[in-house]
């Protein structure tokens, strides 16, 4: 395949490089990738993080003048990309990048989303999170069930790998800037009858996340309402 990745970026001035290098070299040593792009989109950072980048023919960097979310971020590189299949992940290496492989296999399995997930059974998670965010983990699904209606076991584990035409018709109309976007990507990927799978994954969790337990989780349950008022207003059309 060939494939855009495209990863967040907020204040990741000192492991983006080393992430880079990771992604790069697992792509050169791939036999399933033919062609890439890098596209890292700077949220507005306030440190070293855009500067240290080093730009070339594979990777672009885009920067946000402000901070304007990771949902923001990543539509923005998403209609930006220009391959055939489009893979989003965290800038954190959280989930490793040998599990592309196994999302890909979901798509050569005629999928068009596929999401990893750490809740399903066969995930392995090497190093958890604290225990405020493993409940947060456990709980917010059951709230994306109740008010929009998706039954995935972990909507906000950040890499997913995606057809690009649907990803750019999705990414397109949606709304949400922050971190409930990929509740809304996936809402919209079901409701225009894309075919989307969850398959379990390792991950490993990392130090130096940007999110605030109670602003964040407070701001995720408003925007699941918010999907749900601008399906009754008809702005998904």
């Amino acid at each position: 395949m060939n494939l855009s990745i495209v990863i967040p970026a907020y204040n990741e001035e000192k492991r983006i490089k080393n992430t880079l290098e990771s992604v790069i070299y697992f792509l050169k040593n791939s036999e399933k990738i033919n062609s890439y792009e890098i596209i890292i989109v700077d949220d507005g950072s306030n440190d070293n993080t855009f500067s240290s980048i080093q730009k070339n023919k594979y990777i672009t960097v885009l920067k946000n003048s402000v901070n304007k979310g990771k949902g923001y971020s990543i539509k923005k590189g998403v209609l930006r990309a220009k391959c055939d299949f489009i893979l989003f992940m965290d800038s954190d290496l959280a989930t490793p990048m040998k599990e592309l492989d196994t999302l890909y296999q979901s798509i050569l399995d005629g999928y068009d989303f596929v999401v990893a997930s750490r809740n399903l059974k066969g995930s392995n998670i090497v190093v958890k999170q604290s225990k405020y965010r493993q409940f947060a983990g456990q709980f917010f699904p059951f709230f994306v069930n109740i008010i929009v209606g998706l039954k995935f076991k972990d909507t906000q584990c950040g890499f997913k790998l995606m057809k690009a035409e649907p990803a750019k018709k999705i990414f397109s109309i949606m709304t949400i800037d922050r971190f409930a976007f990929d509740v809304e990507m996936l809402y919209l990927a079901k409701n225009y009858g894309y075919k989307v799978a969850e398959v379990p994954v390792t991950w490993v969790d990392q130090k130096g996340s940007t999110v605030h337990f109670l602003k964040d989780s407070w701001r995720m349950l408003h925007d699941l309402f918010k999907i749900r008022v601008n399906t009754i207003l008809g702005k998904y059309k």
